[in-house]
């Protein structure tokens, strides 16, 4: 007899489906998730970080615009500089300068207002903004303005209307580089934006551009040609807002008041006796700046007797040593530890081409040291150079006895008055002597050495938030491509990129039909 199988378990009753608990929890998560994106979006507006991805790092600031964005000059103010970038979109480098000038005003924490106006898509702030600087806006500027004051912007003296002097107007075309083709067409060729915007707003904010005097009658540089040595140094000190003005020293009784510097280049005749005391006098002033560059070569006793009463003797010689059997006259050195304001530029190695003397620096001597008088050596040449007295001989080898030994020096800077004091440190007197004038040459020119240039001048006028490395010019390149280059391109572009995307967009249609 079979035995009767259990009967099959009774599933237990479904329980309701409770809908209110499960939409609370959706909606909870919903909110949730919600609050989640917000908080996010709120925390990485506020706390982020700017990569530059472009190749040279076109949008990233120099460390010398930095620094003087983060200066008291700036973080100081009470009120903000204002920009108005009057730009069209359709402009050529308009998206280039509005990063740019964005990048200021985020490196300013606020001490920068930046205002992007459109005349096309914003015709009435357009007319605000010109009857307020009586300006016409015809083409592509940007205003700043770094008033602290209710100073009108705009006054009339003897009928002729003038900007308020802490009113800077910089337009595009400056920002721009141009060259001729040898179809004389003019083309741009690169751009000087980041170096055309801080002379602008170092401008804004001291009201006017320094002066530094040259002794023209005393200097000789050539001064043809847009690439020449007179119109680089003049282009590099007016990008640190710094006017040079030609004045002769002959019959001169003092340096003027007004005279922010003195400047003194490749001199080929020495001082008179007169000359010199007006010189000296000034140096004897309590804030004095001098900047000298010198010709190997030429013998100028007074010029000098006054430098080495001051620690730094040019010395008669050149700088050159011998690699393989053959001669180098390019001196190459490292910048030295000696002052701050090379901190960006200690320790990088450069060359100065040309003609090159040496200079003897006498650092830390007990003598000066009462007179408080401080010399420093400020670019050091490798080992292996020597300073040759008897160079154009032919047969040039170092001789103990006759030539000049390592540690030679090419550039050095004096400081004359109370450096330790913090009260009387602004009031110091300051000087720095080059022994080479060929590195302004076209040819000659490397970016660190017009950095240590514009770095000196900053320093001789009490700029030292502006030493350092200095921006760079951003070039145009072209590229050589052939018409059937061209052609190739353009079939790609035109015929296979979008017959891939119809193949693929039929496989698609064809398996979802399957």
């Amino acid at each position: 007899m079979m035995s009767e199988s259990p009967p099959p378990p009774t599933e237990p009753p479904a329980s309701p489906l409770n809908r209110w608990s499960i939409g609370t929890i959706s909606i909870l998560q919903v909110l949730l998730v919600g609050l989640s994106l917000i908080a996010l979006n709120y925390l990485s507006a506020r706390h982020f970080t700017r990569i530059d991805l472009s190749r040279d790092s076109n949008y990233t600031l120099s460390p010398a615009t930095c620094r003087y964005l983060a200066s008291d000059a700036l973080s100081g103010r009470s009120k903000p500089v204002k920009w108005i970038m009057a730009f069209h979109r359709s402009d050529a480098f308009y998206e280039r300068v509005r990063v740019l000038a964005e990048e200021y005003a985020r490196q300013s924490h606020g001490k920068i207002q930046l205002e992007v106006v459109d005349a096309l898509r914003s015709p009435d702030r357009t007319q605000q903004v010109m009857a307020a600087y009586e300006l016409s806006l015809t083409r592509a500027v940007i205003i700043m303005d770094g008033r602290t004051d209710e100073s009108a912007a705009v006054s009339t003296k003897a009928g002729i209307h003038e900007l308020n002097p802490k009113i800077k107007l910089v337009l595009a075309d400056d920002m721009v580089l141009h060259t001729s083709d040898q179809q004389g067409q003019r083309r741009a060729s690169g751009f000087q934006g980041e170096d055309v915007l801080t002379a602008g707003l170092v401008h804004a904010i001291e009201g006017r551009a320094r002066k530094m005097l040259l002794l023209a009658d005393k200097s000789r540089m050539d001064g043809e040609g847009e690439n020449s040595p007179w119109k680089l140094l003049e282009s590099t000190l007016r990008f640190q807002n710094t006017e040079l003005e030609a004045i002769n020293l002959a019959g001169l009784g003092e340096i003027p008041a007004d005279a922010e510097g003195v400047a003194l280049v490749a001199p080929k005749y020495d001082l008179t006796d007169e000359e010199l005391g007006v010189l000296e006098a000034y140096w004897a002033r309590p804030r004095a700046a001098l900047l000298v560059l010198l010709e190997p070569g030429n013998s100028l006793p007074k010029l000098r007797a006054f430098l080495r009463a001051n620690g730094v003797t040019p010395q008669h010689d050149r700088v050159i040593a011998k690699e393989n059997g053959r001669l180098v006259t390019t001196a190459r050195g490292t910048f030295t530890h000696n002052i701050d304001f090379l901190k960006d530029l200690a320790g990088q190695t450069s060359s100065f081409e040309g003609a090159s003397s040496s200079l003897e620096v006498r650092e830390n001597a007990d003598d000066l040291g009462t007179r408080k008088i401080y010399p420093w050596g400020l670019f050091q040449v490798v080992e292996g150079f020597w300073g040759e007295t008897k160079f154009g001989t032919g047969n040039e080898a170092f001789n103990k006895l006759e030539d000049h030994a390592a540690p030679l020096f090419l550039a050095a800077s004096v400081t004359r008055g109370a450096i330790s004091s913090d009260k009387l440190s602004g009031q110091t007197s300051r000087m720095i002597i080059i022994a080479n004038t060929d590195f302004l040459k076209p040819v000659n020119q490397r970016a660190e050495n017009l950095d240590f240039l514009a770095s000196s001048v900053n320093w001789l006028l009490g700029r030292e938030a502006l030493a350092g490395i200095g921006p760079r010019s951003l070039g145009t390149y072209k590229l050589p491509i052939l018409e059937a280059q061209v052609g190739f391109i353009n079939r790609i572009n035109l015929v296979f990129f979008p017959a891939i995307f119809i193949l693929l967009g039929a496989l698609i249609w064809s398996s979802r039909r399957a």
